[in-house]
């Protein structure tokens, strides 16, 4: 069983087209430092591939040689302030569309398609997932054309190594409460499902259900039914609808009262994520309700349903996928 709750669907030897390799410049090629530790090799396949944005400046430099260039700049970050023993990503892909090697023997490995190099870019799934870095900061601009088409060819290729559904292509947001890959990359990764599964001659995979992100400056009705869950959980807060510092404290007090670790964006020099409400959040806080019920927890679906313009049936039972769905 997967950390999402469903194993992955493997793609069907039969159905899928050959997808051509993508030109990926090795760790040699771009002058990568030596890794000083061991790299693990781990005998089986990823589950996920997983979307990143690095977090950084919009560069308006396409060429191979700032590509170069974002990687040695993102592996001496990894290296000498995150104290990893390599750049944490397998792959990056730069605003120009140049795809480069990140932790070392990734290519190797990716290209045998039965290993996995285990990374460190998405706290405790890291054996799970195989990501790639895009060079940019995709919170209110979208991606240059290069990178989308780069992305595109290098993630088909990926799943046809190893055997990855376009339906198991996740952001980091989707493991960790933090804003990468950005809300508008975020939003394109359904487009991404749909142009990756044409690539390779596979059925467009259904939608995905995940939990939203909520952060510091958001004002809507997903804001005032999550204050109404924390309100439940005894913290004394307005359910206004507005995201303010109350609201990212309560946040941050409940994850430290269960154990939860803020595991924000390590491509770059991130805000502080620690009270942003996202998919470690909603589950320490969602119940299912009935019609009927009272409290705090039945105030925040009936703002949720209010807000789409429906009413609390009678027979209407808010499960957990119900929550997903309502929160999307």
């Amino acid at each position: 069983m997967s950390a999402l709750g469903a194993a992955a669907t493997p793609v069907a030897v039969g159905e899928a087209r050959a997808v051509a390799r993508p030109r990926i410049y090795t760790c040699t090629e771009w002058g990568a430092r030596a890794a000083n530790g061991t790299i693990d090799v781990l005998d089986r396949k990823p589950t996920y591939i997983v979307v990143h944005h690095t977090a950084g400046t919009n560069a308006t430099d396409y060429t191979v040689e700032h590509a170069f260039q974002i990687s040695r700049e993102i592996q001496d970050f990894h290296m000498d302030e995150r104290g990893w023993i390599d750049t944490g990503q397998q792959l990056t892909n730069s605003r120009g569309g140049f795809v480069t090697e990140g932790r070392h023997r990734s290519v190797e490995i990716l290209d045998g398609g039965t290993r996995h190099v285990q990374g460190a870019n998405v706290a405790d799934h890291n054996s799970e997932i195989i990501g790639i870095e895009n060079e940019g900061l995709y919170t209110s601009v979208d991606v240059p054309q290069a990178l989308w088409d780069s992305l595109v060819q290098l993630v088909a290729y990926i799943g046809q190594q190893y055997g990855i559904a376009p339906s198991e292509i996740r952001g980091h947001r989707d493991f960790n409460a933090t804003e990468c890959p950005g809300e508008l990359l975020y939003g394109r990764l359904p487009e991404l499902r749909e142009a990756v599964a044409a690539a390779m001659g596979v059925p467009a995979p259904e939608a995905t259900r995940s939990w939203p992100l909520l952060k510091t400056g958001a004002r809507n009705e997903k804001v005032q039914a999550l204050q109404h869950l924390l309100r439940a959980h005894g913290f004394e807060l307005q359910a206004d609808g507005t995201f303010g510092a109350s609201t990212f404290a309560a946040v941050r007090r409940l994850a430290e009262a269960n154990g939860v670790t803020c595991q924000p964006c390590y491509a770059g020099r991130s805000v502080d994520e620690s009270g942003f409400a996202g998919v470690t959040t909603w589950p320490l806080l969602v119940r299912t309700v009935r019609a009927g019920d009272t409290g705090e927890v039945a105030r925040a679906a009936q703002v949720l349903i209010a807000a789409r313009g429906l009413r609390f049936a009678p027979d209407r039972v808010i499960d957990i996928p119900t929550w997903q769905d309502l929160l999307a």
